[in-house]
């Protein structure tokens, strides 16, 4: 019985991993046909129909993108608002997470519209015209104010300052420290974990932002990558075209729009691959005991 039990589990282990690959496989594989193809040679691309491994590994796109300075300005313009923005949402939060623990005055009422925004969103007329009217148009905190706090992170951060043992609090009170000191110096500290879980969904929202950028912003000084990136997948304008709106197209021996726009999407994805291994361990523990009291 043990016998034919452990052929069977092996037989579905192995049919798990197998379809999972596959699954896996089918995943990877724009991501690996845009990296093809953000090295493909102008020549190879325009020839063949479809490029699964080009012939010659070239640079051209690559090379393009960082000779434009929109692109680059287009950049830290993004690190600055994912930046600022990451900061400013995880202060807030944790912030107004760590006052609803504390009993305060009107707690359920505030709980109430915390839930009630997270099930029942304003829409994009009535925030354009908040934002119109408190005068953040065309300006870096239209993208950072109006999302500073999502609502389910809010809940979760909540629940995990619930679970920080409360004597460590009251002897914090005893000794004479108030509540500033105490969500500073105690609360904050351990919840390293759930900070940088969700600092990292901040993060990778205010990276990939797009259609507030387009709503909000009008200067295309201050356009994020991801608007750029609009401009050459969906629009398939030439890089130095953006900068004065109504220019020519570029030269002659310029790389074709689809291996800009390949090379361009590769690089506005790397910075995020590259922050997930730094934070993964926290990450799933600040999930873990964020989602779990006690």
């Amino acid at each position: 019985m043990n016998k034919h039990k452990s052929v069977s589990e092996k037989i579905g282990n192995g049919l798990n991993i197998t379809i999972l690959t596959i699954v896996g496989l089918v995943m990877l594989f724009p991501f690996y046909y845009m990296i093809m193809i953000s090295f493909t040679s102008y020549t190879e691309y325009v020839t063949k129909e479809f490029v699964l491994f080009p012939t010659d590994f070239v640079l051209d796109a690559y090379q393009y993108i960082f000779k434009s300075k929109v692109f680059i300005r287009s950049l830290g313009v993004t690190a600055y608002v994912t930046i600022a923005g990451t900061l400013f949402s995880l202060l807030i939060t944790s912030m107004m997470a760590y006052a609803l623990t504390r009993g305060i005055l009107g707690q359920r009422f505030y709980m109430f519209l915390v839930l009630f925004t997270f099930v029942f969103g304003a829409g994009i007329i009535p925030t354009y015209m908040v934002v119109k009217a408190t005068h953040l148009l065309d300006s870096y905190w239209a993208l950072i104010i109006p999302g500073a706090i999502n609502s389910f992170n809010l809940i979760v951060l909540r629940q995990f300052f619930l679970s920080i043992p409360q004597e460590l609090t009251e002897a914090a009170v005893i000794d004479g420290a108030n509540d500033l000191q105490i969500f500073s110096r105690i609360v904050l500290l351990l919840s390293k974990p759930a900070l940088a879980a969700f600092g990292l969904f901040y993060a990778v929202t205010n990276w990939n932002m797009y259609f507030t950028a387009l709503i909000y912003i009008s200067d295309p000084s201050k356009w994020t990558v991801q608007v750029i990136l609009r401009q050459i997948v969906i629009l398939s304008q030439k890089l130095d075209s953006l900068s004065d709106g109504q220019q020519a197209a570029l030269a002659q021996n310029a790389p074709p729009p689809e291996t800009i726009g390949m090379a361009a999407i590769l690089i506005a994805t790397i910075p995020i691959l590259l922050i997930y291994p730094f934070l993964q361990k926290h990450f799933a523990k600040g999930v873990m005991l964020g989602s779990v009291k006690g």
